[in-house]
């Protein structure tokens, strides 16, 4: 069903049409991934023209370097140090920038088909997750900072407040504050009943001595490959 356009028996002769019609459904696909890709979440235009230009740019070396063992070698090394001088990102960013060179990738090899109908499903699949609340933190996991003074002994002088109003409770960071005179401590907890938020932190504000307390929702980590 997925056969590639190129001619085995001649794969070291490509074409001026093979080589025109693989460059343009790579710039297109590469088009499609990148606002694709903008419409699942904020993108900086840098990374948009990135993911633009990714496929044509894998492709342009995969049909190169197609046959030739050195070469080859020579790229993936080349692709290793380019690795190693680009900035760590988000699980989500490294994920398309794979999407964006495994299109490169097909459209090399000379199976426009399938890389067509591979972008098309990963990208509808994309949409989809990004725009459902699959993953997403419960709405009754909060991330809650308290400001205790500094003579305050804060080990469990929570946790009756807690049992009363939370299901789970984990200590996560104590941090002093204000030259020292102070402490922030930073809970991730699971309320019982959302709606029982503002009787927690009435409850709090007795005990720290009306200090600030910030209670929103749980924190995305930004989880990194």
């Amino acid at each position: 069903m997925f056969t590639s356009i190129f001619d085995s028996a001649a794969a070291a002769a490509l074409s001026t049409t093979e080589g025109i019609l693989c460059l343009a459904v790579s710039v297109a696909l590469g088009f499609l991934i990148a606002m694709v890709y903008r419409l699942s979440g904020p993108s900086s235009k840098s990374f948009a023209v990135t993911l633009t230009l990714l496929p044509a740019l894998v492709q342009v070396v995969i049909t190169m370097v197609n046959g030739n063992l050195g070469a080859g070698v020579a790229v993936m090394g080349a692709f290793g140090l380019v690795r190693f001088r680009s900035v760590p990102g988000s699980s989500k960013e490294i994920c398309v920038v794979f999407f964006a060179m495994a299109v490169g990738l097909a459209t090399g090899m000379g199976h426009l088909a399938f890389a067509v109908f591979f972008t098309v499903i990963i990208s509808a699949l994309m949409l989809l997750l990004c725009r459902s609340p699959f993953g997403e933190p419960s709405e009754k996991d909060k991330h809650l900072k308290i400001t205790i003074p500094e003579d305050l002994d804060y080990t469990g002088i929570f946790d009756d407040l807690f049992q009363k109003y939370a299901s789970r409770v984990r200590l996560d960071r104590v941090k002093t504050t204000n030259m020292g005179s102070m402490y922030e401590l930073t809970y991730d907890i699971r309320m019982k009943d959302p709606a029982q938020e503002k009787n927690l932190i009435d409850e709090i504000r007795c005990r720290n001595g009306n200090l600030t307390i910030v209670c929103g929702r749980a924190q995305e980590n930004r989880e990194e490959l």
